[in-house]
């Protein structure tokens, strides 16, 4: 059976406990700084659709922890979708994220041997320029903050680096990330961070 036709575009940013900048980001081939890689991926749709469903203006987190050497797998994730979504765009949104109706996921879902049960939660976002806020009450709060190029007023940028979910340019950054749920508990402060304008679509 056919996948459904879907396409989504917006800010993807993240955290992890690497120093920057993660070895993984580059190559899951490389060994990540510590023992267990923990950190999320972050989005905010500025506008998507999924056959005939907007997913405009919705967000989601999906928290990983994951060995030193990516690679081998055996990585544990949960996905928490905006509660603002709806019995549809829900279900579109987990089919995306888990890699079930093509697209970059589909590759990364491969490496990822224990799915958490996806949680609906009121999601705090904000987009402050170079300074990147999501929040889930009681289980998630995450910053990133973009690093100062050499004339101390643009970013620091990646380009033309291969990466399965970011955009062309990858904006580096430091994070802070806290999360409290289960399986997936950590606290991180000034590690690698990172965001990008990203376009996704069925393959």
């Amino acid at each position: 059976m056919p996948h459904p036709t879907w396409h989504i575009h917006g800010l993807l940013f993240e955290n992890c406990s690497c120093q920057l900048v993660c070895p993984a980001h580059i190559s899951f081939k490389q060994n990540c700084t510590n023992e267990r890689c923990t950190g999320h991926w972050s989005l905010h749709i500025d506008e998507g659709r999924y056959d005939d469903t907007l997913l405009n203006g919705l967000n989601a987190v999906i928290v990983f922890d994951a060995p030193q050497l990516m690679y081998e797998g055996d990585w544990t994730e949960t996905i928490y979708i905006d509660e603002r979504a709806d019995e549809t765009q829900r279900a579109a949104l987990e089919a995306i994220l888990t890699g079930k109706v093509g697209g970059p996921w589909e590759i990364l879902a491969r490496f990822v041997s224990q799915w958490q049960k996806t949680r609906y939660v009121p999601m705090h976002f904000e987009d402050n320029g170079r300074h990147k806020h999501l929040r889930i009450d009681g289980l998630f709060e995450t910053d990133v903050n973009a690093i100062r190029a050499i004339d101390d007023i643009g970013e620091a940028t990646l380009t033309n680096l291969f990466n399965q979910i970011h955009g062309d340019v990858h904006v580096l950054a430091r994070g802070k990330t806290t999360c409290t749920d289960g399986a997936l508990d950590f606290s991180i402060e000034k590690t690698h961070g990172l965001y990008s304008k990203f376009t996704w679509a069925s393959s």
